[in-house]
């Protein structure tokens, strides 16, 4: 790298530093991790790049996904001769964008918890409005990066597809559900919204490309890198899904300083431990709950429930109300290993059971 760049280019912060003290790191060199292999990592510093591998008690001793290195994370590093660098130790995180996911060789487990990025400034959240567009996959998205406390700003992709009156309406209909967060419209296709995207990236800062495959998120950081540095694949007409072009986390950065993560599509926005998240996100909805009659209150039928009041009255809106009571039971389901889960499967099991045998009571005494 050019020598009058500094290692804050690369995203580093007095935070990461304070971490790097904390741990007696000083002696180490310092990398950030770029992408990620299996059993290996890319790392940069202002020397340039080299892969690097965890010491062996390192691999050894972390109890779970989160213990070891992801795209984004700040390494302590002993480098070789040979181009290989070993890494000492992870400095602490400023923020981490995670989501869950099953594993069936588990049993009696909690679901695992995949890392998506780490030390994440903002978060793109986007989505193509010609088929993907989905206001309640926002809100999934919106809860896992703001549990990691990342900002998000809606990409709305592909608006060269529609018409102009479908796409107002769409902006609308964003604006009035999530009023808050800043909408970029954009299509790489025609470079609309580009130079807006662009001017909102700043030296230094991290910004991570999240959304389902085919929504065009390795695309548009072709237009930010100037040139088609990542391989693009079209939209599978057999599906209509997008196909995985994007197979792992990679790291970029950009002519102004920008630094930007590119991430394989996701299906599904499985929510992990992110009960924070869910009352920083609908904070209106948390604060009403303080006043419900019952400190156990679920929100769901309970008499004296403010939330409920609330949203019968039109001061909360309706499908907002039901995406929180959605995503605070999955939540709540994640939470529970395997025996407790089977446990509640059962108990609405029997619940559906006893229903469907008073209703078809009711109906023989009725006729």
């Amino acid at each position: 790298m050019n020598s009058k760049n500094k290692i804050e280019d690369l995203g580093y912060t007095p935070f990461f530093e304070a971490g790097r003290n904390q741990l007696d790191l000083g002696d180490f060199s310092i990398a950030r991790v770029i992408s990620e292999f299996r059993g290996a990592y890319k790392v940069k510093n202002l020397e340039g790049e080299c892969f690097a591998k965890l010491t062996g008690k390192q691999a050894h001793e972390g109890s779970s996904r989160e213990d070891y290195p992801a795209v984004g994370d700040w390494v302590a590093i002993t480098e070789l001769d040979i181009g290989l660098a070993t890494i000492q130790g992870v400095l602490p995180r400023s923020t981490v964008i995670k989501r869950k996911y099953g594993d069936k060789n588990r049993p009696g487990k909690k679901d695992g918890v995949q890392i998506i990025a780490t030390n994440i400034d903002v978060a793109f959240i986007v989505e193509s409005v010609d088929r993907d567009y989905n206001l309640n996959r926002f809100e999934r998205y919106f809860v896992i990066v703001k549990d990691g406390g990342v900002k998000p700003v809606i990409i709305l992709n592909k608006i060269d597809l529609i018409q102009k009156e479908k796409l107002d309406e769409i902006v609308i209909q964003i604006k009035n559900r999530f009023p808050e967060v800043k909408i970029i419209l954009t299509s790489a296709d025609n470079n609309e919204g580009i130079s807006e995207l662009i001017s909102f990236i700043s030296k230094g800062k991290t910004y991570c490309f999240l959304g389902s495959s085919g929504v065009g998120k390795s695309s548009l950081i072709n237009k930010l890198l100037g040139e088609d540095t990542i391989k693009t694949g079209d939209i599978s007409s057999y599906s209509d899904r997008g196909k995985h072009v994007t197979t792992g986390r990679q790291m970029y950065f950009l002519e102004n300083g920008g630094i930007v993560i590119d991430n394989p599509g996701i299906r599904e926005v499985g929510l992990s431990d992110v009960g924070l998240g869910i009352d920083s996100y609908f904070d209106e909805i948390e604060s009403l709950s303080q006043k419900c009659k019952f400190n156990d209150c679920t929100h769901t039928h309970e008499k004296g429930c403010e939330v409920i009041d609330a949203v019968k009255s039109g001061k909360i809106d309706g499908e907002k109300y039901s995406s929180y009571i959605d995503l605070r039971k999955e939540a709540e389901y994640f939470e529970m290993n395997d025996v407790e889960k089977r446990k509640k499967n059962r108990q609405v099991g029997k619940f559906m059971k006893n229903a469907k045998k008073e209703l078809k009571d009711r109906r023989r005494k009725n006729r």
